[in-house]
């Protein structure tokens, strides 16, 4: 099977990328994360994936997007559902891509994170599959987060502390300022 897999990031990549190697799936990365802000944290994230690409030989696909203003145009008053609308911009991107480059399948290592919302980003990929005619492959990494974590530890990766969007970072910042 040749996938296209969505990488969030570098850390989250980690596990199910070697998952995948070990039941011989052929993977292709694809970075598309507009979502991310502020630009600092964006070109972190970024320059960690490269960092993998080239100890681990990853092939990847970068569309290198900062889609800050469209990402805000698009949730500005529905905050509460920005999660739903950024796994779906993603995956959309994803299968897109994966359908046009004759892919079997796609998928997302936003799998393997314990801090997503799981089903919604089964939902969304299930609807894409049907929409685009591509396997979405599903697989709940999450048990392998961990590992990844060490792993990313290991190789001294870059790792993030909030989701990626703007409001990630305020849930993360100011809630943290008020537990002290």
């Amino acid at each position: 099977m040749k996938l296209l897999l969505h990488i969030c990031c570098a850390n989250c990549v980690l596990y199910p990328l070697k998952s995948m190697r070990e039941k011989g799936i052929q993977v292709k990365g694809f970075w598309f994360n507009p979502n991310i802000h502020p630009y600092t944290e964006y070109k972190m994230r970024l320059e960690a994936l490269k960092e993998l690409e080239r100890l681990w030989r990853v092939d990847i696909i970068y569309r290198d997007l900062y889609g800050l203003e469209e990402f805000i145009r698009r949730v500005v008053y529905e905050e509460k559902n920005r999660c739903e609308f950024c796994y779906s911009w993603r995956l959309q991107e994803t299968a897109k891509t994966a359908k046009a480059m004759g892919m079997d399948a796609f998928s997302s290592s936003l799998l393997v994170s314990p801090y997503q919302k799981f089903d919604i980003i089964i939902e969304k990929g299930r609807e894409l599959q049907e929409r685009f005619d591509i396997e979405f492959f599903e697989e709940d990494f999450r048990e392998g987060w961990k590992e990844g974590m060490r792993i990313s530890k290991e190789l001294g990766l870059y790792r993030q502390k909030y989701c990626g969007c703007i409001y990630s970072e305020q849930e993360r910042y100011l809630h943290k300022g008020r537990r002290r």
